[in-house]
């Protein structure tokens, strides 16, 4: 397993993702999180990993936008990530994608 080097580690973020990896399925993923985050959170990152998904489909920003209702600049924001970041989007969607 590779270690990573993160702007965001620290022991609260690491208890808050080691309780996120003693989930099950996804319907303690949905009792956790309802509990976790507010309705609106959950939403922008469902609204967000959608839009990452689509950018990886190659998909066009207003298509995009038509979709999921993300603005040009979160889209491109996640595009930044997608090309930039630290592979995070790119991993669990290629996960997924070998799933099926």
């Amino acid at each position: 397993m590779m270690s990573y080097d993160s702007k965001i580690k620290n022991e609260e973020v690491d208890a808050l993702f080691e309780g996120i990896l003693e989930l099950k399925d996804k319907e303690e993923c949905y009792m956790y999180f309802e509990d976790l985050c507010t309705i609106k959170e959950i939403k922008v990152m469902a609204q967000r990993f959608k839009v990452a998904k689509m950018l990886k489909d190659n998909k066009k920003y207003t298509q995009i936008e038509e979709e999921t209702g993300a603005s040009t600049a979160t889209i491109s924001r996640i595009a930044r990530f997608l090309n930039y970041g630290s592979k995070g989007y790119e991993m669990i969607l290629d996960r997924l994608e070998q799933k099926n």
